[in-house]
């Protein structure tokens, strides 16, 4: 049997709020198989922004296990976990989160300065992505230049340059309109075609039933199937 990319058993996370402890996790389990297309769909406040930060491996569990790949993350030291983002994760946000004076192609370029790539492959890699995204001709331009859909390609190709084999998007079409919504989401689907984990954060039951597959936050804990909201979409 396939041995999943991520295994998480019985994970607990709390925050000290206001002098009380809040439980976002409560022991909660998943699997996720290399090459999956996941929807993690919840309200504000549901605790899925909580699994993101796990998942991403910006946060560490007050208990239970995590492993990715063969990975303990539970036990790794920051920068270890700092590696393991930059080599394994890509992350998209709903903000995009671009640097408004850099241009399109030098955003995708930063993760790759940072790695220390060398300029001239840095600059290939980087216009490989922006390909991959069809913004190849607004390399040039700068995020206030681009429309907000344009905006998010940007940083997805960002996401990419790494090659990271999972990608983790949280409200990616937060900000967008319905009709942009739903290219950016045609992206997310060609780039899981070609191999990529995709791990979708949302709210919205739409955007969600894009995945192959939705497991449902709410109050802290994950359900895999059953309740209103799963047995009204349509997950194929």
């Amino acid at each position: 049997m396939t041995k999943p990319l991520i295994s998480i058993q019985n994970m607990v996370k709390s925050y000290k709020i206001g002098g009380e402890t809040v439980t976002a996790l409560h022991r909660i389990s998943l699997e996720i198989n290399e090459g999956e297309f996941l929807a993690i769909i919840g309200p504000s406040g549901s605790g899925k922004s909580t699994l993101m930060n796990m998942i991403g491996c910006l946060d560490k569990p007050d208990s239970g296990e995590y492993i990715l790949g063969d990975k303990k993350v539970g036990s790794l030291s920051d920068n270890q976990l700092a590696t393991i983002r930059n080599q394994k994760i890509g992350f998209i946000f709903q903000n995009f989160n671009l640097l408004s004076k850099l241009t399109a192609l030098e955003n995708v370029e930063l993760p790759l300065l940072y790695k220390g790539i060398p300029t001239q492959e840095r600059k290939e890699m980087a216009l490989e992505c922006l390909k991959k995204v069809g913004l190849l001709d607004r390399a040039a331009h700068l995020p206030t230049q681009l429309s907000g859909g344009q905006q998010q390609r940007v940083a997805i190709a960002r996401a990419l340059v790494c090659n990271p084999s999972i990608l983790l998007a949280d409200e990616p079409t937060g900000a967008l309109d319905s009709k942009t919504s739903k290219e950016i989401m045609d992206v997310m689907k060609e780039l899981n075609k070609i191999g990529h984990t995709v791990i979708l954060i949302t709210h919205d039951l739409e955007v969600a039933e894009q995945a192959r597959r939705i497991v449902q936050m709410k109050d802290g804990k994950l359900f895999e199937k059953g309740g209103d909201l799963l047995e009204a979409s349509s997950v194929y």
